[in-house]
């Protein structure tokens, strides 16, 4: 593996502030033109309230953000440059223009109906989807309230901006890529310090311990946790007898598995590793547990060598898996999604733990460069150590697909963490 031993950097707020505002005027000037021009769009709106924000009106705004009420923002292709417009009292602090005074006597309703009719776009955005969740944030109410403004000439240009949305959410600019892999090296350091004698003492230490433990090291940091951490044991049949199934502590010859990950710039981390506790006299994992990681890292190599530009999730899960079967590994799954500033979202779904053929939506979405993804699935193994039991072997990691190549986002588990 490539993680670091030592923690990786951790900026304080004020420079995650600057950095942050710095990468979303670059997406703005740079990528926003460019995905507005490939979808075809010529304005797009994106209308929401205080505390209940759109997820595409969270990657727009500072960092510092105090947005009140109402918000609308407009986007205008004006064919050289996107004009961003910004129709409510929130200081956008240089990454918009304002288009509304609120004391010069119009609403923000009006200020919208204005900034239209003057531009006279062809087609205009909304974020409606009933695929996409990311590109569905206006909600039923202001989607009325807009349709009521424009009036009917021009509401008739509305329609919605899923392939927008999907296109700006899934881009990741170079310079995210970059602060990527080191976001993934703070989550590789936070997985590798748990899967340590300083935080487990084994016949004491339980599943439970760690999922707080690896939740507290994360708010201490500052970091939110993409979703609540998970951890569970893998065991054998004789283990599983001897302690009982209900059992959470960790205990020599035992595997236990994380499924975490924690946000950092923005940017979301997605991992799933395993570690072995040592019996006394071992210095490694028993040979069949090392087997079975390999076979998944197997999978791992068949699954990203299928990933291609234009292809959908759903021919992308369809093509590993008949090259996983093929290759004699043993009931393969394969369940990776996109990730980036969100977590499940927008781009190609490639797999559910409980869908294996394809899935209708989401697996239609199609692979483009520089976007990120979680290498997520498992193998089954038989363990001769175990009684040749049968063992599911899960792992994630981050990766990306770019035209220069695919790498994954500061390495990847190819050895268990010993304990």
């Amino acid at each position: 593996m490539t993680i670091e031993h030592h923690q990786p950097k951790v900026l304080g707020v004020r420079e995650r502030a600057r950095v942050v505002n710095q990468l979303t005027l670059s997406r703005m000037e740079t990528l926003l033109p460019s995905v507005m021009r490939e979808t075809g769009f010529d304005m797009w709106l994106i209308v929401c309230y205080e505390d209940n924000h759109d997820p595409i009106f969270n990657t727009l705004i500072p960092w510092e953000c105090w947005a009140p009420i109402l918000q609308i923002v407009v986007f205008y292709d004006l064919g050289q440059s996107v004009e961003r417009l910004n129709i409510s009292r929130t200081d956008m602090q240089g990454l918009m223009t304002d288009a509304w005074q609120p004391d010069a006597g119009e609403d923000q309703w009006a200020a919208l109906r204005r900034v239209v009719e003057e531009r006279n776009p062809r087609r205009i955005g909304i974020n409606t989807s009933d695929i996409i969740w990311g590109a569905d944030g206006l909600t039923a109410s202001l989607k009325a309230k807009i349709i009521d403004t424009l009036g009917g000439e021009l509401s008739a240009r509305l329609e919605s901006a899923e392939p927008l949305a999907i296109r700006w959410l899934e881009t990741l600019i170079p310079e995210e890529l970059t602060l990527y892999t080191h976001a993934c090296a703070i989550g590789h350091w936070l997985i590798k310090t748990c899967f340590s004698r300083e935080v487990i003492t084994p016949g004491v230490t339980t599943i439970d311990d760690l999922r707080w433990w690896y939740w507290q090291k994360a708010t201490d940091l500052g970091l939110p946790l993409s979703f609540p951490a998970f951890y569970r044991l893998i065991r054998s049949e004789a283990a599983q007898n001897q302690w009982g199934k209900d059992d959470r502590v960790v205990r020599p010859g035992d595997v236990v598995h994380c499924d975490v990950g924690v946000q950092y710039l923005r940017l979301i981390t997605d991992h799933q590793e395993l570690a072995y506790i040592l019996r006394p006299g071992e210095t490694e994992a028993p040979a069949g547990l090392r087997a079975g990681m390999a076979q998944c890292n197997r999978l791992q190599d068949i699954f990203t060598s299928t990933w291609a530009f234009g292809l959908s999730g759903n021919e992308i899960l369809k093509r590993a898996l008949g090259r996983a079967h093929e290759a004699g590994l043993t009931n393969p799954r394969i369940y990776s999604h996109s990730v980036g500033h969100l977590l499940h979202e927008p781009g190609p779904l490639m797999g559910l733990p409980w869908e294996q053929e394809k899935c209708p939506g989401r697996g239609d979405v199609t692979m483009n460069y520089s976007t990120c993804y979680t290498v997520e699935l498992s193998v089954n193994a038989s363990v001769p150590e175990w009684g040749n039991q049968s063992v599911r072997f899960p792992l994630e990691q981050d990766a990306a697909f770019t035209s220069e190549g695919i790498y994954y986002l500061d390495g990847r588990q190819t050895a268990f963490h010993l304990v």
